[in-house]
């Protein structure tokens, strides 16, 4: 536990998780987060989505405060042969009234240490460019690899771009 945030790894969802994180999903892009939903998230899609998210090449972790979800983060374990050394970071979220507390890092220092442990030398990610978590991102040592114009649809109907990062975690 760090300044009162428990990080655990999530194997098995149950109603009050589910009902949690759907909670976290809407509030998160209400706010603007660009994490492959449009706003409004009805609380239905959120609830469908967060049931069917754990599969072997997924690991999902939560970040909790006093007993309740405050953030999550997915770390994507590429399965074919070819890119079994490779990772993906997705669904980086925390509640818009816990921001600033150095829950972000934490979770993306968890999920970069388990992909050590599951043998993966590179992890990357992406995010919209101008989002505050560029700075997130670049400050945990992530480098820009690209950027690809017109990637996805924000809620407000224009198409942005986004920022491809990478991070090597062995020097091999």
């Amino acid at each position: 536990m760090e300044n009162g945030i428990t990080i655990s790894e999530v194997t098995s969802m149950n109603a009050v998780m589910v009902e949690e994180l759907s909670d976290l999903l809407i509030r998160v892009v209400e706010d603007g987060a660009w994490i492959g939903f449009l706003a409004p998230v009805e609380e239905e899609e959120a609830r469908i989505y967060w049931e069917s998210v754990t599969e072997i090449s997924v690991m999902m972790f939560t970040a909790s405060m006093a007993g309740k979800i405050v953030g999550t983060i997915q770390l994507h374990l590429a399965m074919k042969r070819n890119a079994s050394h490779r990772a993906e970071i997705a669904k980086l979220m925390v509640h818009p009234d816990y921001r600033k507390r150095g829950i972000a890092r934490l979770l993306m220092h968890t999920a970069e240490q388990r992909a050590v442990i599951e043998g993966r030398a590179l992890i990357v990610l992406d995010t919209r460019a101008g989002d505050l978590s560029n700075l997130l991102y670049q400050s945990m040592d992530y480098t820009e690899g690209g950027r690809i114009p017109h990637f996805a649809k924000s809620s407000n109907g224009s198409l942005d771009e986004t920022v491809l990062y990478y991070k090597l975690l062995t020097k091999e």
